[in-house]
């Protein structure tokens, strides 16, 4: 239950959290919540007393906080808890669908809505989006044969859509799942690499392997990959394929040719799946004159119907908080460097956005 009194710019709201939801859900073990909520809101004295909390301070500011707790009551009664990131995340959510560019459609996202959306129960943990762009990003999978996911590390690009994966096969919408990546890497060549070809190339398939035992009971891996349910293998052994009722995941697609790219995109057969990811800053392909078929596809596929571009930005990073201002960090330097994002690693432009300005973010 909420009252707020406004007068003028100023003003005061008070809540009261049901009695079937104890404090420390809604505050945090040690108030931990609460201080996240108060660092964000320095403006607004938030005061709690038994299950009353109230709050007074800027209008634009309470109705926040009000909001807020609204959304962590409605998160609290589907059973899934509330973390100091998810509390900051929800804050930023708020915040964004407050702005005045926020479209209708990002102003009905709410908090609640993204951080119930499970995508799969797997191992004793469920998996759902953490931001508003993971959410649209998800919700593209469904929607779209085709879906680009273009992003920095540790936006959960590729873990996304490995769940995703992992819940059409599950649901029979699929009968395989194939992972491939293109075996590219700065600094190092296969050739250079010792052992048989599997031993070679399993260093750059290793990430996707390391997502499916998060997926899958990994004693059942290796006889799904016998069977052909599952199969991870490089971007050159798909040519000359046509894949058929398969969701297919191509990671890393930023160290692709554009020849490569269009070999990939043409092995789409009836009832499959692709979803392409990648980030166009990190650009491991040898040489200056090679250009990525990646930073390529999206001059040529934006606004093909059943195609879709989800990009997410340093604000979608679900690593340690530090990664996303390193990310940003990155950004801006190379921005003031005017780097263009071809030849080597540190002459790369970090800007996402295809020539178009189509932009998911607001995401």
């Amino acid at each position: 239950m909420t009252q707020t009194d406004t007068q003028e710019s100023k003003a005061r709201a008070h809540f009261v959290v049901p009695a079937k939801h104890p404090m420390v859900t809604v505050l945090g073990s040690g108030d931990s919540l609460l201080r996240v909520i108060e660092r964000a809101f320095p403006t607004v004295d938030i005061h709690v007393r038994g299950n009353e909390v109230s709050a007074a301070g800027d209008a634009g500011e309470v109705a926040l906080v009000q909001r807020l707790f609204d959304e962590m009551m409605l998160v609290l009664r589907t059973g899934a808890p509330m973390t100091e990131d998810a509390v900051e995340r929800s804050i930023a959510m708020l915040r964004q669908n407050g702005s005045a560019e926020a479209s209708e459609a990002a102003a009905a996202e709410t908090p609640s809505q993204v951080l119930t959306q499970n995508i799969l129960s797997a191992r004793g943990r469920t998996i759902r989006p953490k931001t508003l762009n993971q959410k649209r990003y998800v919700d593209a999978i469904d929607k779209h044969t085709v879906v680009f996911g273009i992003g920095p590390a540790g936006t959960g690009k590729t873990y996304l859509a490995m769940a995703k994966a992992v819940q059409a096969l599950q649901s029979k919408q699929v009968n395989r799942i194939i992972l491939t990546r293109p075996a590219v890497e700065a600094g190092e060549r296969l050739g250079f690499l010792p052992g048989t070809l599997y031993e070679k190339i399993d260093p750059y398939l290793r990430p996707l392997y390391d997502a499916l035992h998060d997926m899958i009971d990994p004693d059942s891996i290796p006889r799904l990959m016998a069977n052909g349910t599952i199969e991870v293998a490089p971007l050159a052994y798909m040519r000359g394929r046509t894949l058929n009722d398969a969701f297919i995941i191509l990671d890393e697609a930023q160290n692709t040719s554009p020849e490569q790219m269009k070999m990939f995109l043409t092995r789409l057969g009836f009832d499959s799946k692709i979803v392409i990811t990648g980030d166009i800053t990190q650009i491991d392909l040898p040489g200056g004159g090679t250009k990525s078929g990646l930073r390529q596809v999206q001059e040529i596929l934006e606004g093909v119907e059943d195609v879709h571009f989800s990009r997410l930005t340093s604000t979608d990073v679900v690593r340690h908080k530090l990664v996303s201002r390193i990310v940003d960090a990155y950004e801006a330097y190379d921005s003031l460097q005017g780097h263009d994002g071809r030849g080597s690693r540190d002459s790369r432009r970090t800007d996402a956005r295809p020539p178009h300005g189509h932009d998911t973010r607001g995401k």
